[in-house]
């Protein structure tokens, strides 16, 4: 629904699945899972606050590769009258289960969508949705802020994490493909990774 809303005609260049998977509309979830091929996290220094991380269902500390996942997205109605879609991402590694959720609503006025990452949020992001050459959808975040109880500070550039996610649709084997990668300019690789999906029931 927001999505659709954001993006206005560029959503009909999307891949007919993929305007299938973020349509949304309001309180008929859309759920799938699938296999990460690869994650990889952050560098060593950042493993013990990822660990912390993990108690709101954000960034976490394991890698791994052939991952089972299920995603699931949910649009309704939040407490400004607003169309929001929770996102919750569950990560199945041999020997702990992460996740990593976020709530999304969009501002027409700005172009963006904005992300809130965590649960409770720990950051925000602006998020830019573009739809690509080959229908597929590509995402890049801007402008970042911590958020610590009800305030939320400007994140320094050097600390922001650079977000690009690809979401396409492979008709070959008819999955959803997936590739996310948050990079950091001084730090590195922050968090990666890549996969496939399908839709399921709940």
């Amino acid at each position: 629904m927001i999505y659709e809303t954001l993006l206005a005609d560029d959503f009909q260049r999307l891949h007919p699945k993929l305007q299938e998977r973020y349509r949304l509309p309001l309180q008929e979830p859309f759920y799938a899972e699938g296999t990460m091929h690869v994650i990889r996290s952050g560098p060593s220094i950042l493993r013990p606050m990822y660990g912390l991380f993990t108690k709101n269902r954000f960034l976490f500390p394991e890698d791994g590769e052939m991952i089972p996942f299920t995603i699931a997205n949910t649009c309704h109605m939040n407490n400004e009258n607003e169309a929001e879609v929770y996102w919750e991402r569950t990560f199945f590694f041999p020997n702990a289960v992460r996740k990593f959720n976020a709530t999304m609503t969009v501002d027409l006025d700005r172009q963006i969508v904005k992300d809130y990452l965590g649960d409770p949020a720990l950051f925000y992001s602006d998020l830019k949705f573009d739809v690509t050459k080959d229908r597929f959808l590509m995402i890049r975040s801007e402008q970042q802020r911590i958020v610590v109880g009800q305030k939320e500070l400007p994140l320094p550039k050097k600390l922001m994490g650079r977000v690009v996610v690809t979401e396409g649709y492979d008709d070959a084997l008819d999955v959803y493909t997936i590739h996310v990668s948050i990079f950091n300019d001084f730090i590195g690789r922050m968090m990666m990774y890549a996969g496939q999906f399908t839709p399921c029931a709940p």
